[in-house]
């Protein structure tokens, strides 16, 4: 089949749904590949380029949409390119098909198949094509570079022989992909960087990363990540005071927050108040992409950089991933042809819209002229639900002395009893063999009793516990060897030999594997 993509009509969109690799990589699906002349041109993708990838360049939309059977684009078709549209033709785009109902009806009358890339569902399988994280990732990585061409410090902290810098403090809110996204990319700044998410799960991503968790004295529970698709879900009236005290604390601190919870098909909730931006120091930055639903901050101006009369200024673009365009076209386009890769399952270019499937039926928002959205959930979940931890009974001192007691007893007995067989076989090898058996015999106890006291007491500062352990062992063993390489028995001798050899590969070897791992935490 053909695969068309032409170039996209929204104002100051850069995007391109198809790049040059993309397409190579489509070919090998057994399909065709089109583009409108100039479509990839603001995105830094030449017609000249398309053309040494195979891809066929059509003059026109109109052409593109006559010869193509599946089209693929950034942003939602405008009413004339719904119209181009027909019978066995496929559409692949962001749609916001809550947001747009009457345009998804239309495109369904045409008869045409609409696969929304915001409709993918959240399930491990379909991460290769999750599109929407995809460019949330770009905008949280974006959304700090431009907090810090309008902030007026270093993110780092610095000592110099001109005076002291101190580090910017960054507050994230909503620890999505994007809000991750921002927390690397400050973090890797030098910012001191603190984060908050409603949902608890994610306090330990954030840690993992260098940036500090924002905890509220506040209990509640919270609904599990699994139930929601792995968003955030709405919080109750407690909570959300809670929540908004908190970040009144921390808005004299902060000198940028970074906002990014949106909750689906709702307007953004305000988590940032006029009075915390009255409370922020002159010179602060507050980027907001949640502007395009409304704002984190009702002070935001969607697709505007304001300064308030404090001196903060509230950046609200709602084109974060269209400003990194070539970047951003690389991973939709990446996202489209695993999409393909899905509906062409032979690879022989034939599409084959299977219904069944939980990525294609949560994706497709119309098909056979019907309207097939909402879908029906997942059959598997985003994320693994959360089991309640029991908690344990309280014990009384009485009760704690009791098991105490027992256990001490309980211990004490089964130590007597091995020492009791002990004894009765080691009477009974005595009873029948030779003394000198005996003599060795001893001898062999006591050196497994004091190898195993000198192998776990061996401290693991610089390995891991068993990497420790191992080298703990391959020392004895070594200086067992040396001590018998002086041996008049060649064999012994050999034996030594080897046993030397290959136990210095393994400490050796540890020493190197231990050196790589620490090399993976230095910043190099």
């Amino acid at each position: 089949m053909k695969i068309g993509t032409p170039k996209e009509l929204a104002h100051g969109e850069n995007r391109v749904a198809m790049t040059p690799d993309s397409a190579r990589a489509l070919h090998k699906l057994g399909h065709e590949c089109l583009v409108e002349s100039g479509a990839g041109a603001a995105a830094g993708f030449a017609d000249a380029a398309y053309e040494a990838a195979g891809v066929t360049v059509v003059d026109s939309a109109e052409v593109l949409y006559a010869q193509a059977d599946v089209i693929a684009k950034v942003q939602p078709p405008s009413d004339a390119e719904v119209d181009r549209l027909g019978q066995g033709k496929t559409l692949i785009s962001f749609f916001w098909p809550a947001a747009n109902e009457a345009l998804m009806q239309r495109a369904a009358d045409t008869g045409a198949s609409v696969i929304a890339m915001d409709m993918v569902p959240r399930i491990s399988r379909a991460q290769k094509m999750d599109a929407l994280s995809s460019m949330a990732n770009i905008a949280g990585y974006r959304a700090v570079i431009e907090a810090g061409s309008n902030f007026g410090r270093f993110f780092t902290g610095q000592v110099t022989a001109a005076g002291k810098v101190p580090p910017a403090k960054v507050l994230i809110v909503g620890a999505g992909v994007a809000g991750l996204a921002a927390i690397g990319t400050s973090t890797s700044l030098g910012a001191i960087t603190y984060a908050f998410d409603v949902r608890p799960e994610v306090a330990e991503q954030v840690e993992s990363m260098g940036a500090e968790f924002v905890y509220l004295d506040f209990e509640e529970d919270q609904a599990d990540g699994a139930a929601t698709g792995g968003y955030a879900s709405v919080s109750s009236p407690e909570f959300r005071e809670a929540q908004l005290a908190k970040f009144r604390e921390l808005a004299p601190e902060v000198d940028i927050v970074i906002t990014t919870a949106l909750i689906p098909n709702r307007e953004a909730p305000e988590l940032w108040t006029p009075d915390m931006v009255a409370a922020m120091k002159p010179g602060s930055v507050i980027v907001d992409l949640a502007a395009e639903r409304g704002g984190n901050c009702k002070m935001t101006v969607k697709d505007e950089k304001i300064v308030t009369d404090n001196g903060v200024t509230i950046v609200g673009y709602t084109d974060f991933p269209s400003r990194m365009a070539t970047q951003s076209s690389t991973l939709y386009a990446t996202n489209i042809r695993h999409m393909m890769t899905d509906l062409t399952p032979d690879k022989d270019g034939v599409v084959n819209h299977n219904m069944d499937d939980d990525v294609i039926r949560g994706a497709t928002i119309a098909h056979g002229g019907d309207v097939t959205w909402p879908p029906p959930p997942p059959k598997t979940k985003a994320i693994a639900a959360q089991k309640p931890k029991e908690k344990a009974p309280e014990l009384t001192p009485e009760e704690k002395r009791a098991a105490e007691t027992a256990a001490f007893k309980a211990q004490t007995k089964t130590q007597v009893t091995l020492l009791a067989v002990g004894g009765a076989l080691l009477l009974a090898v005595g009873l029948v063999a030779p003394a000198s058996f005996m003599q060795h015999f001893v001898v062999f106890v006591l050196s497994v009793f004091i190898g195993f006291q000198v192998i776990w007491g061996v401290a693991h500062s610089l390995h891991t516990p068993l990497m420790a352990v191992t080298n703990a062992i391959s020392s004895i063993i070594i200086l067992g060897a040396l001590m018998q390489i002086g041996s008049g028995n060649w064999i012994v001798i050999v034996l030594a030999a080897l046993s030397v050899f290959m136990t210095g590969i393994n400490i050796f070897g540890g020493f190197m594997v231990t050196r790589r791992m620490l090399a993976m935490f230095q910043k190099s």
